[in-house]
């Protein structure tokens, strides 16, 4: 029997983005995206009792490690997860803590 290769570019691409998700704030607004289809920064900052700031912060590393998308429509923009299997994620976690 063979071993399955490893892809170690793959690898990489899956730790970076699990770590963007590491702060507990990342971890509640992908819960918020989970939930709803789409949010601007102000639903969400209002949402999470953040400034709007630390929200933008949160927001860009987000996007820039690939679990967000961005789309503008006229002077707001709204993200949205990339995939659902993120918001798995965070259920599957949410479970876990009720044991």
């Amino acid at each position: 029997m063979t071993k399955p290769k490893l892809d170690v570019e793959k690898l990489e691409r899956a730790a970076s983005r699990l770590r963007s998700i590491t702060h507990p704030m990342r971890i509640a607004i992908i819960d918020l995206l989970s939930a709803k289809e789409k949010m601007n920064v102000t639903q969400l900052y209002t949402s999470l009792g953040l400034e709007q700031a630390a929200t933008s912060h949160h927001l860009n590393i987000l996007r820039n490690s690939g679990i967000l998308a961005s789309k503008r429509d006229g002077k707001m923009i709204f993200y949205s997860l990339q995939t659902k299997v993120l918001g798995d994620i965070i259920d599957c976690i949410n479970r876990c803590d009720e044991a």
